[in-house]
């Protein structure tokens, strides 16, 4: 009990701090409407409601991503969820949600070092040659280090934050009550599916903060590039990770914002440019298992134009019928077949609700119609695949539909490996580089192995069900002999007729004894006054009565009708 009241106390502090920034950065309205408040006020905190002038220019995207910056790190992180959620949010939104920087003041490096040595099982300058004390950057959740090996080689060690996870999840825990409070009284913002961006954002952070997982997610991702030595994917040492903490080969190479290297080293850009296409695409589309943030901070260029990735944190999972859906809706776009993108657009999409899904989904069809017919006849070369998926997304958001959270990320990814590639070549063109791909990952689903092997999968599972068939029969006719089955068919709709129809019934009934009762009154209040008929007066007066509480009880039954 005392804990639950500290916590309880925890997030009261911390929604107060939440409202605050939030006012401070003109979205007072929103936090009236979701009852923070109301909350703020009963505990005498001063509201100060209109926003700063030099704010006021500003438009609402530039101003949510300053107000996440200010609540902290967890916020940063949740910006940086919603920067891949280019199904939710329009294309301004997600530039500045894109500009959110991952950076924080370097943890002291007494408590870096006594974490580290309760990790490593005795202090770092003991088990590495040389340990510089001095981070080579910081981020919200860890910063890294850089060391020696004994022989030599050169390392990073990646070091959760002390006591980062205890906060971490206060954050959450606060973050999934608010989005539930705005599904419920925002009602003009559920088409933005907080709930589930909250849920997608928890379970993706949570496994950011397991740095032994991204570490399997590394040596998965170089297990797949073993044969194209142009890719170099660090090398983990086990010896020494754990969840929070992250050794690996240290890249020296040239960051992929500094373009100006890349020329000084004498690089090709044009070859890097179609490398790191081929390089994400076979993730994608060949292994399903992609580097879901693929931004210039995470790439680096090295000698004989090979491309180093790092930082597996957040990557993305594709099965096998997913990324043949993906190949089937980016070839219908290079080809113009509207049908083929219409039908895998409608397997995904989510969010819809079922009374509507007929309507909206003639609404989509002939919509996804007139965008892929305004691209037919153009030739490959000046076909923008990027913008293509930027506008198909904007016709979802339209559509009030949203994709499974693993689908935004891969069309995320896509976009912002396009921008890369024209930052190195101008005249990139992914859809080119894309087109061999898509169709060998067409025809890979259907050669006589992955039928095969679906084939197999399908008959597993009926032999398992028609094994399991006795054993459920069996339990069916138990519960027949001991009159525990039961079957009930709840039909909602109708149900809900029914108890319009029965409390409607029962007003009327009321109704008419009330009307017998008044007319029976007036009748016996007229009685001549007689000793010997007083008893009928006595009787009228209780009907009168009886007439004026079933009154009453039809006013009140229709008053509480029209609340519910």
């Amino acid at each position: 009990m005392l804990w639950q009241a500290i916590g309880a106390a925890r997030d009261l502090a911390r929604a107060h701090e939440i409202a605050t920034v939030l006012i401070r950065y003109g979205f007072g309205d929103l936090v009236r409407r979701v009852g923070l408040g109301n909350m703020l006020e009963k505990t005498g905190r001063a509201l100060h409601w209109r926003m700063p002038a030099e704010l006021a220019h500003q438009e609402p995207p530039a101003r949510v991503r300053r107000a996440l910056e200010d609540l902290g790190p967890t916020f940063v992180k949740l910006g940086q969820v919603m920067a891949t959620r280019v199904d939710l949010f329009p294309a301004d939104w997600i530039a500045e949600f894109g500009k959110l920087q991952d950076a924080a003041p370097a943890e002291p490096i007494a408590a870096i070092l006594a974490q580290l040595t309760e990790d490593l099982g005795q202090s770092p300058e003991t088990v590495f040659a040389d340990f510089e004390p001095e981070p080579l950057a910081a981020a919200s959740l860890a910063q890294v280090h850089r060391a020696r090996l004994g022989d030599g080689r050169q390392v990073v060690l990646k070091v959760r934050r002390p006591g980062i996870r205890p906060l971490i999840e206060a954050d959450l825990h606060l973050l999934a009550r608010l989005a539930d409070i705005i599904h419920s009284e925002a009602p003009d913002l559920r088409r933005y599916h907080l709930r589930e961006v909250v849920r997608e954002f928890t379970l993706s952070l949570r496994r950011e903060l397991d740095f032994a997982a991204e570490c399997r997610n590394a040596e998965r991702i170089a297990a797949n590039f073993t044969e194209r030595p142009e890719i170099v994917i660090p090398g983990i040492h086990w010896a020494w990770c754990g969840e929070r903490l992250n050794v690996q080969d240290f890249v020296d190479g040239i960051p992929g914002r500094d373009l100006a290297g890349v020329d000084a080293a004498g690089l090709d850009r044009k070859l890097l440019a179609r490398r790191g296409a081929a390089a994400v695409l076979k993730m994608m589309l060949e292994d399903g298992l992609f580097h879901a943030d693929p931004h210039q901070g995470n790439v680096f260029y090295l000698p004989d134009n090979r491309i180093a990735f790092i930082d597996f944190g957040m990557v993305g999972r594709l099965s096998e019928s997913r990324r043949h859906e993906v190949a089937v809706l980016l070839y219908g776009l290079v080809t113009g077949e509207s049908e083929s993108v219409a039908r895998v657009l409608l397997d995904w999409r989510e969010g819809e609700e079922e009374s509507d899904e007929l309507a909206g989904e003639a609404r989509l069809r002939r919509d996804i119609d007139a965008f892929v017919d305004q691209y037919k006849g153009v030739p490959l070369k000046r076909l923008d695949l990027a913008a293509m998926l930027t506008d198909l997304m904007a016709l979802l958001r339209e559509h009030g539909l949203s994709l499974p959270p693993e689908l935004s990320m891969m069309i995320k990814a896509f976009i912002t490996l396009e921008g890369m590639g024209r930052q190195l070549d101008p005249d990139f063109d992914i859809a080119a580089e894309a087109e061999p791909l898509l169709k060998a990952t067409l025809l890979s689903y259907q050669t006589p192995a992955a039928l095969a092997r679906r084939g197999w999968r399908s008959v597993s599972s009926v032999a398992e069900l028609i094994g399991g068939l006795p054993e459920d029969l069996g339990s069916l006719l138990r519960s027949a002999r001991r009159g525990k089955l039961q079957l009930q068919v709840d039909v909602v709709s109708l149900k809900d007729a029914v108890d319009h129809f029965d409390r409607a019934v029962s007003r009327m009934t009321i109704g008419i004894v009330t009307a017998a009762l008044i007319i029976g009154t007036a009748i016996l209040m007229t009685v001549v006054h007689d000793p010997a008929l007083g008893g009928l007066r006595t009787l009228g007066l209780l009907g009168f009565l009886g007439a004026v509480l079933g009154g009453l009880w039809v006013l009140v039954s229709i008053w509480r009708s029209r609340r519910r």
